[in-house]
């Protein structure tokens, strides 16, 4: 009897190890930079601007990994650095150096890893360095090792480099744009990984990767319209397949200069053919639409978008400042649309049309407006510290009707108005993209008549308010005239640079394995 007890003991014993073993949660780590930077800007972006989450700070980027959530649950998780910047210019190598030095030293103290969720753009340029998202993969695989697998979230309007499809696992992008799936992409990405972690299924059998020869700027691939809108509904169907886990479609980032700067069409899955089909479908679908995509709103020269807006009764008549935009990589100081506003005389007067100019740095006419009264008259320069190559800095002169501090990405908003117009003066560059923005400061932009925002494609709320709407050809870093901006180093042909090329190879090109 007692040897009985004694075995029955040991084979308790047995089983409470064996279903502790089963029912361990896996490692994951997470980490990313998001930064899409233009290599046409004389701008350049720091460490400062990425606004850095480190460690358990990680988690409130992410509503699907709240504490109280599913997936929290699901993980032992290790967050280190996720860091997301306003677009703008290059990186510099020291800010990148130091934010990747810093995320492999973090991701070194909890070693080793089931899973990484690696969430990044794919669009950033770093002074002296091809493909840095790349290069930053490799460096995590170094840390990491060959069997933890990775999961990439990404924008649609990342690269995905050969060496960037090599060292992920699983990979996927938004499917929107403007980039109403962000976070639903992102959570997309987190619970693919989680999935074949617990499955034990790990790493994809088969990553099918085809570039596509393909260029255009977002303000032409907005998911709003067609063709953009038909093209990526094709994506999501394409998942549905067994053993297909993920598709995905990267239009590219059109205003940097590298090999990488193309389109993508990125299908993992377990079966070799539903694969093949879904890659070679997708890029194939790409292709056969190139010539169809034009831009999502009208465009016109400055001169003729203001006659536009001021011959409109629909209010408040939309002007995007494109060349400029900040949100695509643009300095967000250049003054060449704010001069000709200022210089027009049906702005000369307070009683001319109501026009909100949005928004120009200007550090030294805020500071004098931080020592003036509300009403009184300020004067200081604004504009073109960083991009002074279509106009000078502006001497703005006018009245102070707000001044706010404390905005997370402006530190200081002042606005002064001049004429008829009214002009948000920043501390440091802002995009204007909720309407919140405007009435913070105590501006109405759905009473104004014509409202001016260096903004390519609208944002959901200012495209809601819109009475109406027109992209203004204007000059900067992000100028939508691809040729005007001289690509020498992307790989050509290249459509629609090349309008005229043969039509490429679009067949499967089969990504192996990280580390094999």
């Amino acid at each position: 009897m007692r040897y009985l007890f004694i075995a029955l003991l040991s084979i308790s014993l047995f089983s409470c190890e064996n279903s502790s073993t089963q029912t361990e949660k896996p490692r994951v780590a997470i980490a990313g930079l998001a930064i899409e930077s233009s290599t046409f800007s004389p701008a350049r972006s720091t460490a400062e601007f990425f606004k850095a989450r480190i460690g358990d700070d990680v988690f409130n980027y992410y509503p699907f990994l709240s504490e109280d959530s599913e997936n929290r649950a699901r993980a032992n998780w290790f967050p280190t650095l996720r860091g997301h910047a306003i677009p703008g210019g290059m990186v510099t190598r020291e800010a990148y150096d130091s934010l990747v030095n810093l995320t492999l030293e973090m991701l070194r103290e909890n070693l080793p890893y089931d899973g990484l969720f690696f969430d990044i753009h794919g669009a950033m340029s770093v002074e002296g360095l091809d493909d840095p998202e790349g290069d930053f993969i490799i460096k995590v695989r170094e840390v990491v090792g060959d069997e933890t697998l990775i999961s990439t979230s990404m924008d649609l309007h990342g690269n995905v480099s050969k060496r960037l499809a090599e060292n992920t696992d699983l990979i996927t992008c938004y499917r929107m744009a403007p980039h109403e799936d962000a976070l639903e992409s992102k959570q997309r990405a987190l619970e693919n990984l989680l999935d074949r972690l617990e499955s034990g299924k790990g790493k994809p059998a088969y990553k099918a990767w085809i570039p596509v020869p393909i260029l255009l700027p977002g303000e032409k691939t907005s998911t709003r319209i067609e063709p953009g809108k038909s093209l990526y509904a094709k994506v999501d169907p394409e998942t549905k397949k067994e053993e297909v886990i993920d598709a995905a479609i990267w239009i590219g980032y059109a205003w940097a200069d590298e090999p990488r700067n193309h389109a993508v069409v990125m299908v993992t899955g377990d079966d070799e053919t539903a694969v093949k089909e879904s890659a070679e479908f997708l890029a194939q679908s790409f292709w056969d639409v190139r010539h169809e995509f034009d831009f999502v709103a009208p465009v016109a020269y400055l001169d003729e978008s203001l006659e536009m807006a001021l011959n409109s009764e629909k209010k408040p008549f939309v002007i995007s400042d494109m060349g400029d935009n900040p949100t695509a990589g643009g300095a967000g100081d250049v003054t060449w649309t704010l001069n000709e506003l200022l210089q027009r005389p049906e702005f000369q007067s307070e009683s001319g049309p109501k026009l909100i100019y949005a928004s120009i740095p200007g550090p030294d006419l805020i500071a004098k407006a931080k020592e003036a009264e509300i009403g009184s008259t300020v004067e200081g320069f604004v504009g073109a510290m960083v991009d002074d190559r279509f106009a000078p800095p502006l001497l703005l002169k006018g009245k102070l009707l707000a001044l706010k501090e404390g905005d997370l990405d402006a530190k200081t908003e002042a606005v002064i108005q001049v004429g008829s117009i009214k002009v948000i003066v920043t501390e440091k560059r802002k995009p204007y993209h909720h309407e919140k923005d405007f009435t913070d400061l105590g501006l109405e932009p759905r009473r104004t008549d014509i409202l001016v925002v260096k903004i390519g494609y609208l944002v959901p709320e200012l495209y809601d308010l819109r009475g109406d709407w027109i992209m203004a050809l204007t000059p900067g870093g992000v100028d939508q005239d691809l040729e005007r901006l001289g690509h020498k180093r992307i790989i050509r042909p290249m459509y629609p640079l090349d309008k005229d090329m043969e039509d490429p190879d679009l067949s499967v090109r089969w990504i192996e394995k990280s580390g094999n």
